[in-house]
């Protein structure tokens, strides 16, 4: 089997996963600016193909958002796939080291908290769900 081919169906499935919960992809640096400038609160997974916090955080970003309060945009940018995307995305997480997976918090473009790896990887997804939607209860207007 080529071992190219067997990442490529990983990746894809990794976006599928989130893209079907409603995360709009950012692919470039340009989205990435653009999508910042939104109003309201926007929540960005920073998704990776990593086995043990990647198979949390992706389940944990589709079931967090089914909740009486959540962020206004969904995005997601791809560690290690879209590397300027990415970059660009953690440019707006002051104060954070880069992490993967993650998720950042942001109000009209200005990071308020981040859900980092070390916080994901040891979790099983409903305590990621939890930890979102405590923020979602903090930071976010009902629906």
């Amino acid at each position: 089997m080529d071992f190219n081919l067997f990442m490529q169906d990983i990746v894809d499935k990794a976006r599928e996963e989130v893209t079907t919960a409603g995360y709009k992809e950012l692919k470039t640096p340009e989205e990435v600016d653009q999508a910042m400038k939104e109003e309201g609160t926007s929540l960005v997974l920073v998704n990776s193909t990593c086995g043990c916090a990647g198979g949390v955080a992706r389940p944990a970003a589709a079931n967090a958002v089914h909740y009486d309060k959540r962020p206004d945009n969904l995005y997601t940018v791809f560690a290690g796939q879209d590397r300027e995307a990415t970059a660009k995305a953690r440019e707006y997480f002051t104060g954070y080291e880069p992490s993967s997976p993650s998720f950042a918090l942001l109000k009209d473009g200005k990071i308020v908290k981040m859900v980092e790896r070390h916080e994901i990887e040891s979790s099983e997804p409903h305590e990621v769900i939890n930890q979102l939607q405590g923020l979602f209860d903090e930071y976010c207007e009902e629906v």
